[in-house]
């Protein structure tokens, strides 16, 4: 069977684009469990934590968006780094500040890339363990797990 090109191009799609379905989002409770190792997959997951926070309402009282960083990402969080990763450092600041998001570390992973946590940014909360807090956000206060 040979279909002509004309059929199939861009322009006269078989199925034309795609419809955009509103939805009204209810604030949610949601942990990220962040393990990225480059600048922008941690500046993808920050858009996308942001962006569920502002289409779910951002309510301080009713949601809740916690980031758990256990892996590479680490590195930008470091207070040795922040020249190098500053813009990201005060994108990430300004969220925890004017969101529902919050950045939680994992210590123990901190510690394996050779920081203590006087050595991370303030505005990141150090935990014993990451999957620690991960499994207690979902099986105590009732966050989804996302990735």
């Amino acid at each position: 069977m040979i279909i002509s090109g004309t059929a199939f191009s861009a322009e006269k799609s078989l199925w034309g684009g795609a419809v955009v379905k509103h939805v009204n989002y209810k604030p949610q409770k949601v942990v990220y469990d962040v393990n990225v190792n480059t600048l922008g997959a941690m500046n993808s997951v920050l858009d996308r934590a942001s962006f569920l926070s502002k289409i779910t309402g951002a309510d301080p009282f009713d949601s809740s968006i916690v980031l758990v960083l256990h892996g590479p990402e680490i590195e930008f969080f470091a207070r040795k780094n922040y020249s190098k990763y500053k813009e990201l450092m005060h994108r990430a600041q300004s969220l925890v500040e004017g969101e529902t998001l919050k950045i939680r570390m994992c210590k123990l992973a901190a510690e394996g890339h050779g920081f203590k946590p006087s050595e991370i940014h303030g505005f990141v909360k150090m935990v014993p363990m990451g999957d620690a807090e991960i499994l207690r956000l979902q099986n105590e206060e009732h966050h989804a797990y996302m990735q």
